[in-house]
């Protein structure tokens, strides 16, 4: 596969001599010593670096797709799990990007400086492109060759797309599972993937267990500084399934809460720091997020903060909005958890989004003319009523937690006649099909879309056909039609009349190996007649399987972050 090629196999099968002839004289590499030190962040540049170990351990990957232009991305790190192992100087870095995988047709090449400043990682935005066309890409630095990578421009904003193909993923704790749904899907036929969080978990070694047993280990405790993220990306990465499924496609990506701290709200931590560390803390994870992802520098985090809301123009196909629902939002109310609605959670000038992305969102929705509008994000954005009928519960850290936040959007769509809204969600660690309602309490309201809620690729550990919660959550949620518990990712296929939906899933990730199938497929039409199933399959139980409810889930990383309080206590006592 082209995405795993090794060293040895580009010796045999690249024109490597192209390569160095051509990168060479196109950067020159004579840079003269101010202008290097000035491009490196006043580092000083090692022109001709020698590695000791192979420095493209994590990878190669491509993102943020424009109709002309992409990002390109590698990290060099010989030694990943030791903040990389790169001296305190920077590096050369060519970069070529072809038309063929071989290589012989070089459309564009070039040098970019790896510098400490941001962990010898490299972020490459080729421009010029031609829409629509696939693309190779790989790296060179020193005598070292990275693997191929393959990646696809988007089509002209506005031109006649007749179909699109993606996927979507979430929630992928390292500890719980290996990364088989990620060896399926760089197999598959996409255009493009989104990422909606959970990339990294913060914890420390099995302080979160999932009911089925960690079966990997963290190779740190608790991060918290930029060296810790570092290192906990670094770990990610190094897995060969995730980095395969980066180098078949481009990614779009965003972040929810474990990048940084389970269930953070803005500058406000979870518990047990004060604002002021949580500031640093953040920032050090934002920074470290940046460096690990193909991000353009416009996302580059600056005072603190980090400009992760973007939108993408999928021709006149599909609108992308990729939102932020970590960063900007009020505190979670009534002290987190599932919990009745409050005073505080009813509150109107609550918001998910702070005010300039909701401006952001909901000008862009009123200007789209494209067939879908679509929301890439993280959190539950449809109703889900817990506890019983006569005594409901809410997430408080979903969207249930910020109800005139939801009912700002939802108001926005109706008003304007927004048939066509669909909602990518990830987080819960399950998979979910909802009609997104006009008044989720009125079974007759007005359907203005879907809501499709991707499973986790391992985080939760070996998944189930069904919860302890199953039956119960869907007869008190009669918009949710679809729900289930096995680990995997959503793959869809949309064209101008149609949106269909594929559960993709594997029957366990505690043991590597498993085959992967569609558990269910739904259609949705802009017909205001909501979701309706197209296929649906039952997945055979590999091994004995457990199943986590939306309490135990919480129960859970309470128990964790208890964990990490007690061992902090010993710290100090010591």
């Amino acid at each position: 596969m082209i995405s795993s090629w090794s060293q040895e196999g580009l010796k045999k099968n690249m024109d490597r001599r192209s390569f160095l002839n051509g990168a060479g004289k196109l950067a020159g590499l004579s840079l003269g010593l101010a202008i290097a030190q000035s491009l490196g962040g006043g580092f000083k540049v090692n022109a001709a670096p020698v590695f000791n170990e192979y420095p493209f351990k994590l990878g190669v990957a491509s993102g943020d797709p424009l109709h002309d232009s992409v990002v390109l991305w590698t990290r060099l790190a010989p030694d990943p799990l030791a903040g990389g192992g790169m001296p305190q100087h920077s590096v050369p870095v060519k970069w070529e990007i072809a038309a063929d995988e071989h290589f012989r047709q070089i459309i564009k090449r070039g040098t970019q400086l790896a510098t400490p400043a941001l962990a010898h990682s490299v972020h490459v935005e080729v421009t010029d492109l031609k829409p629509n066309t696939v693309y190779f890409y790989r790296f060179k630095s020193g005598e070292e060759f990275s693997p191929v990578g393959k990646t696809k421009t988007l089509p002209v904003p506005g031109a006649n797309v007749a179909a699109m193909t993606f996927a979507f993923a979430s929630c992928q704790q390292y500890e719980h599972g290996y990364y088989t749904a990620y060896q399926h899907l760089a197999k598959e036929n996409l255009d493009l993937v989104f990422h909606l969080g959970d990339y990294i978990y913060e914890y420390g070694p099995n302080e979160y267990v999932s009911p089925t047993g960690n079966v990997r280990a963290h190779s740190s405790s608790e991060i918290v500084t930029l060296e810790d993220y570092r290192n906990r990306h670094a770990q990610y990465r190094s897995d060969e399934h995730l980095k395969s499924a980066h180098a078949a496609f481009p990614w779009v990506v965003t972040w929810d809460d474990h990048e940084v701290e389970n269930n953070y709200a803005n500058i406000i931590p979870e518990k047990g720091q004060s604002v002021e560390e949580f500031i640093k803390r953040r920032a050090a994870a934002y920074q470290a997020y940046y460096e690990h992802m193909p991000l353009r520098v416009s996302s580059m985090p600056h005072n603190e903060g980090m400009k992760l809301y973007r939108d993408f123009s999928y021709g006149n196909l599909a609108d992308f909005y990729v939102l932020d629902t970590r960063q900007y939002r009020d505190d979670q109310a009534n002290g987190d958890g599932t919990k009745p609605h409050s005073e505080e959670s009813l509150d109107p000038n609550r918001t998910t989004l702070g005010e300039e992305q909701e401006k952001w969102l909901l000008g862009n929705l009123g200007k789209s003319t494209s067939h879908w509008n679509v929301l890439a994000q993280q959190i539950f954005f449809a109703q889900r009523k817990f506890g019983t009928s006569t005594a409901p519960k809410y997430s408080m850290d979903s969207w249930d937690g910020y109800p005139a936040a939801r009912e700002r959007i939802i108001d926005f769509a109706a008003s304007n006649s927004i048939n066509n809204l669909v909602v990518l969600t990830g987080d819960v660690h399950a998979s979910w099909a909802s009609n997104l309602m006009e008044d989720f309490n009125d079974l007759n309201a007005r359907i203005l879309g879907a809501e499709f809620v991707g499973t986790s690729i391992t985080s939760g550990g070996n998944g189930s056909d069904v919860r302890a919660d199953t039956a119960a959550t869907l007869e008190r949620n009669p918009h949710i039609k679809f729900f289930n518990n096995y680990r995997g990712y959503v793959r869809c296929h949309v064209t101008p009349d149609k949106w269909q939906a594929d559960y993709r899933v594997v029957p366990f990730v505690t043991v590597p190996g498993a085959d992967i199938s569609t558990r269910a497929s739904f259609v949705l039409k802009k017909d205001e007649q909501g979701i309706k199933e197209a296929s649906s399959t039952i997945v055979p139980n590999g091994v004995k399987l457990s199943s986590e409810t939306e309490e135990d889930r919480h129960k859970a990383h309470a128990k964790a972050h208890q964990k990490q309080l007690e061992k902090k206590k010993q710290k100090v006592t010591n």
